[in-house]
């Protein structure tokens, strides 16, 4: 890489040029260089249902961890427009007041159609932060509700998000938000509704896994007048000492080091495949046999697969 030592320098327009350098191309000659000098910086992942305040939950907590002087990397992940295939990226200026901080970066990101509430090139771009020396990289979530899961794997911590009129803990359970937290908070919290909110949040964790030590927190916040966010700030490092104490850190990140070498691998089989062993108009022909009951799905992806292994061309 021609800018290595200033993208490690954390030079902002080094960071910004290599993100976008990333994010669009395939090629992974810049990751397999900058990967040797990650793995130090600590993922908090912040997620929820839209509305609940989460750039400005992320905005409070930058603030708090900036107090100890540490660098923060901030990943927003705004969703893509089916319609126009455009993104607002409003983010930026939420966070306005940090943007220009000698000690945060943000980057704001387009989904570009990907579910999960991330973009797929977030665990990457978040790779370039850790190089850059950031010690702690926030990821917010699209806000879609009910399918930003993938935080959990990219995350050291994820902190649920909700709010008084969000709904109840059931429908949060429903939505598999709960399954993820490791920190809940109860975001505008002058609202009415937030303390029977907090008692069924608190007879859903009751049903929890008893064997995890974790005690899982939930808090109240008003991010907008810094309300609770000393005690949440001081509720994620007490989890990462947890991890960390427990092993629980070591395992968790080499479990998604697993699930990111298998999603490498289905990424280029499905390139190989596309390029090398059917092209779209022989899928075409089969497609039409499969239509006219001539053949079937299951026979042809096992033909496929068969020459696949191979490395032959697919005859039909």
């Amino acid at each position: 890489m021609k800018n290595l030592q200033k993208l490690l320098n954390a030079d902002k327009i080094t960071i910004a040029r290599t993100i976008t350098a990333v994010e669009n191309s395939t090629d992974t000659k810049i990751l397999e260089e900058i990967f040797s000098h990650t793995g130090n910086a600590y993922h908090i992942g912040i997620t929820g249902p839209p509305g609940s305040g989460k750039s400005t939950l992320v905005n409070a907590i930058a603030k708090k961890l900036l107090k100890d002087d540490r660098k923060i990397g901030i990943i927003a992940v705004d969703p893509t427009s089916p319609f126009s295939g455009g993104a607002l990226l409003g983010d930026r200026i939420r966070m306005n007041d940090l943007a220009l901080h000698e000690n945060v970066f943000i980057r704001s990101m387009a989904t570009r159609g990907s579910l999960g509430g991330l973009a797929k090139k977030t665990k990457d771009v978040a790779l370039v932060l850790d190089a850059a020396g950031m010690d702690f990289i926030l990821i917010e979530t699209v806000g879609v509700g009910q399918v930003e899961l993938d935080i959990a794997e990219v995350c050291d911590t994820t902190v649920v998000a909700l709010v008084p009129e969000s709904g109840d803990s059931i429908q949060a359970m429903k939505t598999g938000l709960l399954e993820v937290a490791d920190i809940v908070i109860i975001n505008k919290s002058d609202r009415e509704g937030s303390d029977i909110l907090m008692m069924e949040l608190k007879f859903a964790f009751d049903l929890r896994d008893k064997k995890i030590e974790w005690n899982y927190p939930i808090l109240k916040t008003i991010a907008t007048e810094n309300v609770g966010i000393q005690e949440l700030v001081s509720e994620i490092k007490s989890h990462r000492k947890y991890l960390i104490k427990s092993r629980q850190f070591e395992e968790k990140r080499k479990n998604n080091f697993s699930k990111k070498i298998h999603e490498l691998i289905e990424e280029n089989v499905r390139f190989h495949l596309k390029k090398n062993i059917i092209s779209q108009s022989e899928l075409n022909l089969l497609l039409e046999k499969t239509y006219q009951r001539k053949s079937n799905p299951y026979k042809i992806a096992t033909e496929i697969y068969q020459k696949l292994l191979n490395g032959g061309k697919f005859d039909n």
